[in-house]
């Protein structure tokens, strides 16, 4: 059957026989295969404490930019908090969680921590239940815990404005979701007939073809795909983020989802793009050990230097890739101190050659780490 004969690859009659060119994509393969393992040689090299931070600084990156993708914000200092509190990581002073971010990171890290227990049904409204927990989408009331019924409607991905709405993608119906999930867990819980990434990869196009929620299906099918891959690793611990990748080049990642659902059931264009963000997601790891591996020499450098619990959490801060400029208010402002003890932590700083005037111009003297 051409795609001509139907709009969506659901449609096709050989649906869900995905089907795709091994021989175009075990290159692909090999050159993952190997920056992985790269990744995983030198942070076998570092230790058990640095890697723990190295898996919460990729957890973290995980749970903010999925949320991201799907145009939500959430406070980067509470996910890392909820997740280092779950993992027993000490960072310090733990800031302040909210129930929506705990949902994401519960979801995040049981698709991670317990990738070898069977994705199920219950298993998924659990992670649908988490991420709504008002059982509210914006101020929308959806069904939580279960799959859609398009009581309004079929499920579609829309854009532009309201009476000039291009449809880009309609989900299978809902009458059709059991039997259609059902096929899918036996496949995902089933023996491997493909190479571990590669079934990654079908399981994220799989399941956010299927949509089978109101909303969070993005979400759902990333979490899906981090599960696939941390069975591919055979590791609890992640190091890198796939939806972080995702999230840098989220234009290409709609346009070659929607391409694909509006294609044929060959799906190597798919794998291939999985295959390379992927790829590139494992090298920006490498960036992220850089950036740990130089904390904690940092923190060495500095170890027999008095600090105060303030001084200490924005120099935690600036080593964390602080965005915008530290100012004398902003210090205050995150300190929660009055701009007079915050003058006199970072003169302190100063003298001890800890922290530097920036070159940077503006109206207000910033400061930043004395390299």
């Amino acid at each position: 059957m051409n795609s001509g004969d139907y709009t969506y690859v659901w449609q096709a009659s050989g649906w869900p026989s995905w089907h795709y060119d091994l021989a175009t994509l075990v290159g692909s393969l090999a050159e993952v295969s190997h920056a992985q393992g790269l990744l995983m040689g030198r942070l076998a090299d570092v230790g058990m404490a640095l890697r723990d931070q190295v898996s919460l600084s990729a957890l973290t990156e995980d749970v903010v930019k999925t949320s991201e993708i799907e145009g939500e914000q959430l406070n980067v200092e509470s996910v890392r908090s909820s997740i280092a509190r779950r993992l027993g990581v000490d960072i310090g002073a733990l800031a302040p969680v909210d129930r929506h971010v705990e949902g994401v990171v519960e979801m995040v890290l049981d698709a991670t921590a317990n990738s070898n227990a069977p994705v199920t049904r219950q298993r998924l409204f659990g992670w649908h239940a988490a991420l709504f927990p008002t059982g509210y989408s914006g101020l929308a009331r959806i069904k939580v815990g279960d799959w859609r019924d398009d009581a309004s409607g079929p499920m579609q991905v829309v854009s532009g404005p309201i009476g000039h709405q291009r449809v880009h993608f309609e989900a299978p119906p809902a009458d059709r979701l059991e039997s259609e999930t059902d096929r899918f867990f036996d496949w995902i819980n089933g023996a491997a007939r493909e190479p571990p990434l590669i079934k990654a990869g079908l399981s994220h196009l799989w399941f956010v073809t299927l949509h089978p929620f109101d909303d969070g299906n993005g979400r759902i099918a990333r979490a899906i795909g981090d599960l696939l891959l941390a069975r591919a690793d055979d590791s609890p611990q992640r190091f890198y983020s796939l939806s972080a990748q995702i999230q840098r080049e989220r234009k290409a990642y709609y346009d070659i989802l929607e391409r694909t659902q509006k294609g044929l059931l060959d799906v190597t264009e798919w794998l291939a793009w999985f295959l390379a963000t992927l790829h590139r997601a494992v090298d920006q790891a490498q960036h992220a050990l850089d950036a740990v591996l130089e904390k904690a020499r940092f923190w060495q450098r500095w170890a027999t230097t008095p600090l105060n619990e303030r001084q200490v959490k924005l120099l935690n801060r600036l080593l964390d890739g602080f965005e915008g400029k530290l100012t004398t208010s902003r210090w205050a402002t995150i300190a929660k101190c009055s701009q007079d003890t915050a003058l006199r932590d970072i003169t302190d700083l100063l003298a001890r050659g800890v922290l530097r005037k920036s070159d940077a111009g503006g109206r207000s003297t910033s400061y930043e780490l004395n390299e």
